[in-house]
């Protein structure tokens, strides 16, 4: 069996026993397929890879990629070489001492709190979709959810009454995270003065419709946020990301507990939510800097 039949049988296993979401998948795919045609190009095959071989190619992605960028590479084909010493197609993995790029950690963008209230503040709230669009504003940053997360979410894991609701994170884990009265208020807008009107056809399980009545896709509401970033007078690049990293540095700003917080945002591991402390010190080493009188 050559290197794509294994890549390809990779990626299956991966999809139904881990869990992961398309987004990974489709980057898992890109990665392998960069590296199966590298294999090919240089007549290569999987049994004789060494870890020279492996050096080398990164060398190769180390012309046109980011640090950040061939660091999922190398993450990827760490995972699938062990995937093919476990099924006994290589005897060892020539990756398992592969030294990843040394990066400098970049700190995410996150908005004001002005910032937040003028891009919430943008949808014309008289339409339906000016409902739709201001309900998932609202909720993406009081939940801090992220993209996929938001667009999936379902009407029945919204538990107004008890200001919550109920999401599936990656790896498929479930959590609940707590709704804002603000948020709520947004919702049961939508719900009554919104939905109903974007409703085509049968009842679709998802909370947020498009305009033809199906869910609202990925790419359907980065084109939103952006719109309204531009509408609000926000210079700052508007991504969903960038609502859920000012989720989260706002909550520790106002005294919340990195523990929480992590709980909250879904991270596996709590060294991915400590980046948010860096992000507030330095947010406070930006206001003593303009605002003493001797900085």
């Amino acid at each position: 069996m050559d290197a794509e039949q294994w890549i390809d049988r990779f990626l299956m296993q991966m999809e139904l026993e881990r869990g992961l979401s398309n987004h990974t998948i489709q980057a898992y795919a890109r990665d392998l397929g960069r590296f199966n045609l590298y294999l090919r190009g240089r007549g290569l095959d999987l049994g004789g890879l060494t870890q020279d071989d492996l050096n080398a190619y990164l060398v190769d992605l180390g012309r046109g990629l980011s640090f950040r960028s061939v660091a999922r590479h190398v993450s990827a084909i760490r995972v699938f070489l062990k995937y093919l010493v476990r099924h006994g197609v290589i005897s060892g993995n020539p990756a398992r001492l592969l030294d990843l790029p040394k990066m400098r950690r970049k700190l995410p963008e996150i908005l004001s709190l002005d910032e937040v209230d003028k891009l919430l503040a943008a949808p014309d709230g008289r339409s339906p979709k000016g409902l739709r669009d201001r309900a998932m504003l609202e909720v993406l940053y009081a939940a801090g959810l992220r993209v996929s997360e938001l667009i999936q979410l379902r009407t029945f894991l919204v538990d107004l009454e008890g200001g919550f609701l109920r999401t599936m994170g990656k790896g498929s884990k479930e959590r609940l995270v707590p709704l804002g009265v603000r948020a709520v208020e947004a919702v049961r807008g939508y719900l009554q003065g919104g939905r109903p009107s974007l409703r085509k056809g049968p009842n679709s399980p998802y909370l947020f419709l498009n305009m033809r009545g199906g869910r609202m896709s990925r790419q359907g509401f980065w084109k939103l946020i952006k719109q309204y970033g531009r509408q609000a007078g926000i210079k700052k690049e508007i991504t969903p990301h960038v609502l859920r990293h000012s989720f989260a540095s706002h909550l520790l700003e106002g005294g919340a507990d990195l523990r929480s917080v992590q709980i909250m945002l879904g991270h596996a591991d709590i060294s991915t939510t400590q980046i948010y402390t860096h992000v507030t010190r330095e947010r406070l080493k930006a206001v003593h800097e303009k605002h003493h009188p001797r900085p």
